[in-house]
This record gives C-alpha cells, sequence and structure tokens, in this order.
C-alpha cells in the first residue's frame, strides 16, 4: 500500500481549498488528509509571529495518520508558505526564536523520522520581506537546501508569469521582487522561480503553471501538473 499523504497549506489558506487535490490522490490510491486549517488558525502567526500553531496542527495530524494506516512514515505536501513550514517541523533544533515554546510545544519538530518524501508546491524557501525573513532565516541557517538524506526533496516551481512593471504583471514583479530581490523574472505569480528550488533537491520547473488554486487556469494540484511530481510518492 501507498504511503499516506498529508497536505500542510499555504499562509491564510483553509484546508477546503485542496479537497479537489486531496481527492485526486485518494483516487491514485494515496491515502490524504489536508491538515484540517482554518483562516482564523493563521492569526496567532500575524507579522512574522511563531508558526507553533501551524506546527502543532501538523504534529497532530501526521501522528493521527501514522496510527491509522500502521505505519512508521508518511509523505508530506507543503503548498507555498506550508513547504518551508514543513522544513522547522523536519528539524531537530528547538523552534525558540520568537520564546513563545512551552512544554506543550515538545515534539512539534525533529520529525523527520516521520517523513519520506518532502514535496513543496510553489514554496518561497527564501524571503526579502522583512516579516517572513526572520523564520526563514531560522530554516536556512539549521537546514540549508536538501538538509537531511534520510528524507527525499522534491520542490516544484512554475513558470507563468514574468514579472514586470506594467498591467497586468505587477503583482507577479512585487511579490518576486519581496522574495528575491528581482522583479525581472519568471515564476507561478507570487513566487519565482529561483525560489520555488533547493540545492540537493529533485528541482522541477512545470510550465504555465500558477501559485493558488483559487486562480482559474493550471496550479500545482491540476491533473497534468500534478502528473509531473506525483510520481515521486510512489
Amino acid at each position: 500500500m501507498s504511503l499516506p499523504i498529508v497536505i500542510l497549506p499555504g499562509y491564510f489558506a483553509s484546508a477546503r481549498e485542496y479537497s479537489s487535490l486531496e481527492e485526486s490522490l485518494q483516487k491514485l490510491g494515496f491515502p490524504t488528509v489536508t491538515v484540517p486549517l482554518r483562516q482564523r488558525d493563521w492569526f496567532p502567526t500575524l507579522g512574522g509571529r511563531s508558526m507553533v500553531p501551524i506546527l502543532s496542527k501538523l504534529n497532530q495530524t501526521v501522528k493521527q495518520q501514522l496510527e491509522k494506516h500502521h505505519t512508521t512514515k508518511v509523505n508530506l505536501i507543503g503548498h507555498s508558505a506550508g513547504g518551508w513550514i514543513a522544513r522547522i517541523y523536519l528539524g531537530e533544533k528547538p523552534y525558540t526564536i520568537h520564546g513563545d515554546v512551552s512544554d506543550s510545544a515538545v515534539g512539534l519538530w525533529n520529525a523527520r523520522v516521520y517523513i519520506a518524501t518532502l514535496i513543496t508546491l510553489g514554496t518561497p524557501h527564501l524571503s526579502q520581506e522583512r516579516w517572513t525573513k526572520r523564520n526563514l532565516d531560522f530554516v536556512n541557517i539549521n537546514y540549508p537546501g536538501a538538509f537531511y538524506q534520510d528524507v527525499h526533496y522534491v520542490c516544484v516551481a512554475g513558470k507563468a508569469i514574468y514579472g514586470k512593471r506594467r498591467l497586468g504583471s505587477w503583482l507577479a514583479y512585487n511579490s518576486y521582487e519581496l522574495t528575491c530581490g528581482q522583479g525581472n523574472c519568471w515564476g507561478d505569480g507570487i513566487t519565482p522561480i529561483t525560489a520555488a528550488h533547493l540545492a540537493g533537491a529533485t528541482n522541477l520547473t512545470l510550465e504555465e503553471v500558477l501559485h493558488s488554486p483559487r486562480r482559474e487556469g493550471l496550479w500545482y494540484g491540476s491533473p497534468k501538473p500534478m502528473a509531473a511530481w506525483v510520481q515521486y510518492l510512489n
């Protein structure tokens, strides 16, 4: 039987936005659940604050799937910010940079022993934005690139919009610039390609794939793009 899959939503996204992806993976024979997040669950993380509330929900979901399917490992899919939050979860260094770690937070990281493959979809693995930068600096200083050899990292980028200072591509330009410091580049409309890949990972770039399931057109969870990365879960 295929390993169970846990999907971690992107920043400020709710679990229901991933119901179609969840269903598609289940039809392929993968027992799949999405971390049951609602938009309000993200409120405590605003302004670059701690991701402990999200890590707690993620940890609870992973442990439930391990027990339910009588397995020692799951595959983890992180969309957008969910990808770098997942990298905190894998790591052994206590996530103490916000001073909010209590006894109840013990066990919310050092989870790589439970993860076979981490797939990140449109994840900004770096950022110049000051609020996000603090969390991402913690990740990239402590766990640079595809850090753990016992975890298979697959990082998927979309090549759909070239950032320009003109109508129709301003959002992409500004988002790319905040992320990697350069607006004139390709990406999925939110995350530039250069930020979505990690050194040492299996890095994929998919043509015409947009960042979010909320937008019309292809996104990472659409059938054709999904076929490019789902093979790494077998």
